[in-house]
């Protein structure tokens, strides 16, 4: 576990954690002479000869004071301005604490989002999104919560460590009994109490991974759920995962007052072992061991919260010990390292010997050779698995090939100029996701809105006219996911967002496919006009789709069976 905290914490971050872990030692000297200041104070205050001994006599001259009483007033105003300081100091070290521990969620969900986006697209596509959302929100703030109390508990520890010493210097026999006393209890607590809280903490990650599962195939999917009426079925899974994960923290929650109901009755049942033992030892009655007995009551006192908060805290950890784990491991997969090297696109591209596998031994494409003029506008045609998209997703440098090369203007495509490449290319998808907000912000798509080159973009797309004079404009709102669009409108959208940087290739994977045929031919006819001046690559079904492309590729099985020319389109042959 150590490790993996190591891991995931920066340079800084150990930087900080050191310092807390000076803080924690200094409160835990200020707590421990807290608990040993009183004494003295008891003692000179119910006896005025205690003050003209040993060390009490050293500083009732050295500060000259008039009277016992004075001298007594005045370690009584010192021991209220020191535990006015301790109180101030534990608040600064708690305060610091907490901002240490809370900052960290920022910087984990960061880094998971960044490590998200930066995962090459084959590593991606293997991924749930529901799974990185959990991820990202909860997993993260779970981490944070083991790390508090893993902070938290290091603190307690010196406390115990010091109060305990302390113990030991009154009376190391009893001191050593109680431990022993102590000791065993503890062992059972944490191989019973913690162990099962650990299992609740497991469970309390595979239900809520349920959880978020449901929640998102649900809401992605609720025509569906409404026309199969499947509602009640959806509702069990969704009971079955909430009260699961209930369950989890259910358990949590009681299962970690344990500790404490338990040693707070271990407490008394120590001190009244105190007693018994003075009262054996000295065979009368115990008021000549007064002293010690107020030692180990205040020990006790403040030593027995913090075993409790040690094991609270503990149990914590072992409760979101899963999160650590996932987090660690997301973390730990390798992101694209991609260069800025320019990269030129006026002739032609190729592949060449291009073959690709998602599973070893098992190829989607197998040896493929292919040129594309720049300009051109090329037709994918196959079966469902014959590669047509994954080929796509290769010449827009998305996927990277396993053996073979893509080849721009005689110069390979890799890591050091694929950057420049895809930002050469717009693409229309087959399923359009918009977000919630404006056409503008759906065009910009990330970007900062440049008014002009959105109503541009639009009016390549026409549909810029539509919005002015039936809505707002480019300011027009879409709805979740553009419900309150049209298919065609929301495709027309689509293009625009792809026209916005004017890109030199324009891909299209099935982007029509599930418009009606008249709506399909019209934005078909709209793309080709708007790509007179582009490179078109176009993934279709339907062969009348592709009229007006120069060529057809027609795959079969991972490998080119036809390449169709334009000629021999009008011919039709």
């Amino acid at each position: 576990m150590i490790k993996k905290l190591n891991s995931l914490l920066t340079k800084r971050d150990k930087q900080v954690l050191f310092i807390l872990l000076i803080f924690s030692i200094l409160l835990s000297i200020i707590e421990t002479i807290g608990v040993g200041a009183i004494i003295p104070f008891i003692k000179v205050a119910s006896d005025f000869n205690e003050i003209h001994k040993g060390i009490f006599a050293k500083i009732y001259n050295f500060f000259n004071f008039k009277s016992d009483i004075d001298f007594v007033v005045v370690f009584g105003v010192v021991l209220i301005a020191f535990y006015i300081f301790r109180a101030i100091f534990s608040y600064f070290y708690f305060y610091l604490l907490a901002r240490f521990s809370q900052g960290r969620f920022h910087l984990i969900a960061f880094r998971l989002f960044e490590n998200y986006l930066g995962l090459p697209y084959y590593h991606f596509i293997s991924k749930n999104s529901s799974d990185m959302i959990k991820n990202i929100t909860q997993e993260a703030f779970n981490l944070v919560q083991l790390i508090s109390n893993f902070l938290f508990m290091i603190s307690e520890i010196f406390v115990v460590i010091f109060i305990y010493l302390f113990l030991l210097y009154i009376n190391w026999k009893m001191t050593i009994l109680l431990t022993v006393f102590l000791g065993v209890n503890v062992f059972i607590l944490k191989y019973t109490v913690s162990k099962s809280i650990k299992k609740a903490g497991d469970l309390r990650e595979e239900f809520q991974k349920s959880f978020y599962k449901i929640l998102n195939t649900s809401i992605g999917n609720f025509k569906i759920i409404k026309l199969k009426s499947s509602e009640d079925k959806i509702l069990q899974e969704f009971n079955k995962a909430s009260f699961g994960f209930a369950k989890a923290n259910i358990k949590n929650a009681s299962l970690s007052q344990v500790p404490r109901l338990f040693l707070e009755a271990l407490g008394f049942t120590l001190l009244a072992i105190i007693v018994i033992y003075l009262i054996l030892k000295y065979h009368q009655d115990i008021k000549g061991a007064l002293p010690i007995l107020m030692a180990f009551i205040l020990g006790l006192y403040r030593l027995m919260p913090s075993v409790n908060r040690i094991m609270s805290a503990y149990n914590q950890i072992m409760f979101y010990s899963k999160s650590l784990d996932i987090i660690h491991n997301e973390l730990i997969y390798e992101v694209e390292d991609l260069g800025d090297e320019e990269i030129e696109f006026n002739k032609k591209i190729e592949c060449k010997d291009v073959s690709f596998e998602y599973i070893e031994g098992k190829k989607v494409l197998d040896n493929i050779n292919l040129e594309i003029k720049k300009g051109e506008s090329v037709g994918f045609i196959g079966s469902s698995g014959s590669g047509k998209s994954t080929l796509i997703d290769i010449l827009s440098g998305l996927y990277k090939p396993k053996s073979g090369k893509v080849l721009v203007d005689g110069v390979e495509l890799n890591e050091k100029n694929v950057k420049s490449w895809r930002k050469k290319i717009g693409y229309i998808p087959q399923n359009i996701y918009l977000v919630e907000g404006s056409v503008a912000e759906n065009v910009a798509f990330g970007e900062k809105i440049d008014e002009k080159k959105v109503k541009e973009a639009l009016k390549k797309a026409n549909i810029l006219e539509f919005l002015e004079t039936h809505h707002k404009g480019i300011y027009t709102e879409v709805g979740d996911n553009g419900i309150k669009l049209s298919g065609g409108q929301k495709q027309r959208i689509a293009i625009a967002r792809a026209l916005y940087n004017d890109p030199e290739i324009l891909v299209l994977d099935e982007a029509t496919s599930a418009l009606d045929n008249a709506t399909e031919a019209k934005i078909m006819e709209e793309i080709y006009k708007v790509g007179e001046n582009k490179t078109l690559l176009i993934i279709a079904h339907r062969l009348s789709t592709l009229d007006n492309c120069d060529k057809i590729v027609k795959l079969e099985n991972g490998k080119i069976k036809e390449i169709i020319c334009k000629q021999n389109l009008k011919s039709g042959s």
